[in-house]
């Protein structure tokens, strides 16, 4: 089970930090992904990280966007940084057991409930 929180209200510029804790002992062996589904749009790959803490992005969030996980606390992070109103989704974290195709949403097994994010200009 995924369970995703830390979305909000931001202004253009601002930050936040997402946060995704699975439950289970195995955390640690699966590879987890971030989401965002905005109004209107498909749903849509974010950022990804490994089992070994391999980082993959999509390119409208590259430099901006940071992809972590804490093994420890079963907890995988998107900081987000320098948000734009077109950031504006609902973000999910999800999880596979396998890193091929890692920007393919059909390939995930687990996902969260999603959690909103606003970003006003």
């Amino acid at each position: 089970q995924l369970q995703a929180c830390g979305g909000g209200l931001v202004q253009a510029g601002g930050s936040l930090r997402l946060s995704c804790a699975a439950s289970g002992r195995t955390f640690s062996l699966y590879v987890m992904g971030w989401f965002r589904q905005g109004p209107g749009k498909e749903r849509e790959f974010v950022a990804a990280i490994s089992r070994s803490g391999s980082t993959y992005y999509a390119d409208s969030v590259k430099g901006r966007f940071t992809i972590s996980r804490d093994n420890a606390k079963n907890t995988v992070y998107l900081q987000m940084n320098s948000l734009k109103p077109e950031d504006t989704a609902v973000y999910y974290c999800a999880a596979r057991a396998d890193i091929s195709e890692v920007t393919n949403k059909q390939r995930y097994d687990y996902w969260g409930q999603g959690t909103l994010v606003t970003v006003s200009s």
